[in-house]
């Protein structure tokens, strides 16, 4: 694997060429205004007035206009098929958080594989954001601190078991898998503490939750070692 084309200190705000809320991108500049660009979503970027300061991706959907309109330096390529351009910047890019915009809605299978990248390299903490859900993968431990009554959905990419605090229904002692239990519409009761003794679980909060889930993020051990 070669060195991270960027290895930020700070949180990034990640755009792709997928639908694109503008208020969950101004939310996400806000907290975090280093913007990296997945293939087409430099195109979302300069049609918004923003230049990414990098560009990643295998370059099937990116306009020319965009390519010629961006410093060439900007731009890194990556020829191979293998993987989406969600997952190529997700190797490539280190920061202590994504905030990643334009990678859930319009197309049902752009969704799915985002949501496999994220189980797939998570290693990279990365928030997808999106008008009605935020989601990412579960880290291995989190603490969060969300309002009582939010919704709190857990879905399996992969067989899973895990403790849980702070949820109307526990899920210590269930074994969780996408064709068997999966633990959707569940619901806040207090603080949350959660642990899973692999990868594969998908989160999925309301918009709402995303101040809370930086704070969750930034306070974990690993990111404070950092």
């Amino acid at each position: 694997m070669a060195p991270f084309l960027i290895d930020s200190p700070d949180i990034i705000t990640l755009l792709g060429g997928g639908e694109v809320n503008d208020a969950c991108l101004k939310n996400a500049l806000i907290r975090a205004p280093r913007l990296v660009a997945a293939d087409g979503g430099a195109d979302a970027a300069l049609a918004r007035g923003l230049i990414p300061e990098a560009v990643v991706g295998d370059f099937d959907s990116i306009s020319p206009q965009a390519r010629t309109s961006l410093p060439p330096e900007s731009l890194h390529h990556v020829a191979e098929q293998e993987s989406t351009d969600f997952e190529k910047v997700l190797q490539r890019v280190r920061a202590p958080l994504l905030l990643a915009v334009g990678f859930l809605g319009r197309r049902l299978d752009h969704q799915l594989a985002a949501l496999t990248a994220l189980t797939r390299h998570a290693t990279q903490p990365c928030l997808l954001l999106g008008r009605d859900d935020i989601a990412f993968a579960a880290p291995p431990e989190l603490a969060l601190e969300l309002p009582r009554g939010s919704r709190f959905s857990l879905y399996p990419l992969a067989r899973v078991t895990g403790r849980s605090e702070g949820l109307e229904w526990p899920i210590e002692g269930l074994t969780f898998s996408p064709s068997g239990q999966i633990g959707t519409s569940n619901r806040v009761t207090g603080p949350v503490r959660l642990s899973f003794d692999a990868p594969g679980m998908v989160v999925i909060t309301p918009p709402e939750a995303l101040d809370a889930l930086i704070e969750g993020f930034a306070a974990r051990p690993s990111a404070r070692a950092r």
